[in-house]
C-alpha cells in the first residue's frame, strides 16, 4: 500500500525541527512575560480576590448581563476584603468591574498560554519532530504550567476566608513558579537553537557560578514577593534611609526573630532594598564570566539590573506609583531572562 505522504514529505514529518520548536518556546516565554506584567497590575490594583470561583473552562467568559455582573458582585461582597475594606469605602458595581477585569484578564492569559503550549506540543509530537531527549522536558514544562493554574487558585483561596488579602507565602510561590517556567522555556529554546546551529545534541550545563548567582537572585525575588504581599513598600518612601533611619524603627520582634524575618513589613523592606546590592555584586562578577563567551548576554544582564535598581528606588520614592511598580516587576522578569541567557552561555561553553 502506498504511503499517504510522498517520500520527502513523510521524511520531513519525522525529522526533528529544533529551530521551529525553539521559536515556539520563545513565543510562549513572551506570553508568560506578559502574564507576569498583568499579574503585577492585578496585585497592585488589589484585583486578585474579585473572582471568587475557579472555573477553568466556563470562567473564560466574563459576565455578559447585568444579572451576571450583580451575581459576581454579590459573591465578592461576602469576602473579608469587601466587608472590611472596599465595602466601607463605598465600592460600587463600576469599581468592581475594574478590578474584575484585571483578574479575569490575568486568568485569560493563563488559559491562552496553556493552549499555545499544549496544541503545538501535540502537533510536534504526532509528527515526530521533537529532537531526542527533549520530549520529557516539554512534558515537564506542560505539567508546571498546569500546576501553576492550581497554585494560583490555591493562592486566591487564602484571601477568601478570615483575611483581607492573599497569603504572601502562596503569592511568592505563584510568582517564583512563573519565573521558573519562564526560565525553563528560555533555557530549552537556547539548547534547541544550539542543536539547530551545530547539529550536536549537547545541552548546556548548570555551572557552580551560575547556580550561586541564580540563588542570590532567587532570594531577592522571594523577598520582593513578600514585600508586595505584605504591602511593605508603603512603610517608607525615602531612600537610602527609611523614615530617617538606616535601620528602621517599628519592627515587631515580639513573636521572635523568625516571625519578624518572614512577616514584618519594616524588616522585609529593609532586607529587600539592601540584599539587592548583594545581587548586583553577584551579577557583575557573573556577567564578566559571561562576557568571555557572549558579549550580548553580558550586556543584557548589566542593562537589566541597572534599570531594575533605578526602578526600585524610584518606586519607593514615588510612594509606590502603580506604573513604576509594574515596570519594576516587568524588568525583574527581564533580569531573570537575561541571567538565564548568561547561565546558558557559560554552561554551553563548559559542555
Amino acid at each position: 500500500m502506498d504511503s499517504v505522504l510522498p517520500a520527502p514529505a513523510a521524511a520531513s514529518a519525522r525529522s526533528p525541527h529544533p529551530r521551529a520548536i525553539a521559536n515556539w518556546l520563545l513565543t510562549v516565554a513572551a506570553m508568560v512575560f506578559v502574564m507576569l506584567v498583568v499579574g503585577g497590575i492585578t496585585r497592585l490594583t488589589e484585583s486578585g480576590l474579585s473572582i471568587t470561583e475557579w472555573k477553568p473552562v466556563s470562567g473564560a467568559i466574563p459576565p455578559l448581563t447585568q444579572a451576571d455582573w450583580q451575581h459576581a458582585f454579590d459573591l465578592y461582597k461576602a469576602t473579608p476584603e469587601y466587608l472590611e475594606i472596599n465595602g466601607p469605602a463605598g465600592m460600587d458595581l463600576a469599581s468592581f468591574k475594574f478590578i474584575f477585569f484585571w483578574e479575569w484578564f490575568h486568568r485569560l492569559i493563563g488559559r491562552l498560554i496553556g493552549l499555545a503550549f499544549a496544541l503545538p506540543l501535540l502537533w510536534f509530537w504526532v509528527r515526530r519532530q521533537i529532537p531526542q531527549g527533549y520530549g520529557w522536558r516539554l512534558i515537564a514544562l506542560l505539567a508546571l504550567g498546569a500546576s501553576q493554574g492550581a497554585l494560583g487558585w490555591y493562592m486566591v483561596q487564602s484571601g477568601l476566608v478570615n483575611r483581607t488579602d492573599v497569603s504572601h507565602f502562596r503569592l511568592s510561590a505563584h510568582l517564583l513558579t512563573a519565573l521558573f517556567i519562564l526560565s525553563g522555556l528560555i533555557w530549552t529554546a537556547l539548547d534547541l537553537r544550539q542543536l539547530a546551529r551545530t547539529g550536536e545534541n549537547g545541552p548546556a550545563r548548570l555551572t557552580g557560578a551560575a547556580l550561586l548567582t541564580a540563588s542570590a537572585l532567587a532570594v531577592q525575588l522571594l523577598l520582593g514577593a513578600w514585600v508586595a504581599g505584605l504591602d511593605a513598600g508603603y512603610v517608607s518612601n525615602s531612600w537610602p534611609l527609611m523614615n530617617g533611619q538606616l535601620f528602621p524603627e517599628g519592627i515587631d520582634w515580639s513573636k521572635g526573630a523568625l516571625f519578624a524575618f518572614t512577616h514584618d513589613p519594616f524588616l522585609l523592606h529593609f532586607i529587600h532594598r539592601w540584599w539587592a546590592w548583594v545581587v548586583v555584586a553577584a551579577l557583575v562578577i557573573f556577567a564578566r564570566k559571561v562576557k568571555r563567551v557572549d558579549r550580548k548576554a553580558s550586556t543584557a544582564i548589566h542593562s537589566a539590573f541597572g534599570t531594575q535598581v533605578i526602578l526600585g528606588i524610584a518606586t519607593v520614592m514615588s510612594g509606590i506609583s502603580l506604573w513604576l511598580a509594574v515596570a519594576h516587576q516587568a524588568v525583574g522578569a527581564l533580569l531573570v531572562a537575561a541571567t538565564v541567557w548568561g547561565m546558558h552561555a557559560v554552561g554551553r561553553r563548559t559542555a
